[in-house]
Parts: C-alpha cells; structure tokens; sequence
C-alpha cells in the first residue's frame, strides 16, 4: 500500500467514524464538539501517526511510554496533545511527565505519589483521570469502584495532581444494554464525584468507549472515545 493509500484509507475510516459520533451525540441531546476522537496508536509506526495527524484527530493515545517517547521526540504528533492510557509503572514516569499531558490511567495510591512528587520537582500541575474498573475484571487494571472515594481523596490533597475525570474500560459483551449499563454506572460515579467539590477536582472528561461500543459511551456522557482498530486497522505486533 502506498503512502497515500495508506492516508486515504484511515482518511474514509475517520471519516466513517465521525459521521457515528455525530449521530450518538446527536441522540443523546448533545453537540458532536463536546466529544474528542482519541487515537489509540498503539503499534503503530512514528511514519503512520505522523500521516494521521494531518487527518481529524484531536488526541494520540499511547499504551506504552517507550512508544510514546519514540513517537513524541519525533514529532509524530505534529502538534497534537498525547494521553497516556496505558498502565503506568512509577519507574517510568519521569518519561511520561512533559510529553503526554493528560494521563488518563491513575488507579493507584502508590501511582499518584509518584505524580505528586516528580510534578513537584518540575514545579507542573499534572492532569489525570482515575481509572475505574467497572467491571472488576482481573484481566484488566483500574481500581474497583469501592475505592474510588478514597483516592479520589487522596488525589484532592494533592497539590501538583488535578483530577479531570475517570476513564473505564467496560467488560467486552454484544449486548447492549448490558454494556449501555456499566457506561452509565461509570458516568454516575463521576457526578458522585464531582458532587464532592474537591477544589482541584473537577469531572469534565470522562474517557470511555472503543472502537466497538463508542456509540453507546457517547449516549452515555463519554467526553473522550479511545478509537484503534477502527482506524488504523488490526494491530501488527511482529514489530514490537
């Protein structure tokens, strides 16, 4: 496939996927503006990112910090804001700090620590989500929903962490309205949450929804839709 192949075609699959985002918001009374399309590239080449950034894209999304690095120090970006929403080990974040600007994937105490400190030292306000997992799978990381209140807590306290929202991950299911239910349960624990008026906490994002259910995450409230496969295709790890 030729470079502009390549473009074309991830230029037809966002446009695809924009059209659907309008609509969902649409139904659900809401403006397509106030959702974001963030790329999840994860595999995907610093050549591929950078030929997408010229496309509708208002976010990068990385899994990993080596790919985030590689990606971001080579202007992949072309400008555009990366998250990372990936699990985040505390040894690595010094490398995330600086290059993606919102983490979305805080699920712990330790974590959090870490944010605090390292942002301190760099005299930065570092924005994160809390990543709940709604399902409490053990395949997947995130905190279980009992404990959201006391790290949320814990995040408020914390001078140099501002709380922006939560991010979830849904358990994977053709039904539904069983998916619709955990979305929403996810945007009732962020109106708990803001119902608390911490003052750096604030529940403005809510990053839920994938290439298969980012329809109903958007008639659910998701300000943030965390698309991959439906754009770039299925993922080539031969090269990772």
């Amino acid at each position: 496939m030729t470079e502009l192949e390549h473009k074309q075609r991830m230029e037809e699959a966002i446009a695809a996927i924009r059209l659907k985002m309008a609509a969902a918001a649409h139904a659900a009374g809401r403006k397509p503006e106030e959702v974001q399309l963030c790329a999840a590239c994860k595999t995907q080449t610093v050549e591929t990112v950078r030929l997408s950034a010229g496309l509708p894209i208002d976010i990068f999304g990385e899994n990993h910090v080596q790919e985030l690095v590689e990606k971001a120090d080579a202007g992949a970006y072309c400008g555009k804001p990366a998250h990372f929403i990936g699990h985040l080990q505390t040894n690595k974040l010094k490398k995330v700090l600086g290059r993606a600007c919102l983490i979305q994937s805080v699920d712990s105490q330790r974590l959090l620590d870490a944010i605090e400190k390292e942002a301190a030292k760099r005299q930065l306000v570092q924005d994160v989500l809390l990543e709940v997992n709604i399902g409490e799978e053990a395949s997947k990381t995130g905190i279980a929903e009992a404990e959201l209140p006391a790290l949320l807590e814990a995040a408020a306290a914390k001078p140099h962490v501002r709380v922006r929202g939560l991010m979830a991950i849904p358990p994977i299911n053709d039904d539904d309205a069983e998916n619709r239910a955990y979305l929403a349960r996810v945007r009732r624990l962020a109106e708990e949450c803001a119902a608390r008026r911490y003052e750096n906490v604030s529940m403005d994002v809510l990053s839920m929804g994938m290439s298969g259910d980012f329809e109903n995450a958007i008639l659910e409230g998701a300000t943030i839709v965390r698309i991959g496969t439906a754009i770039y295709g299925a993922r080539d790890y031969s090269h990772k």
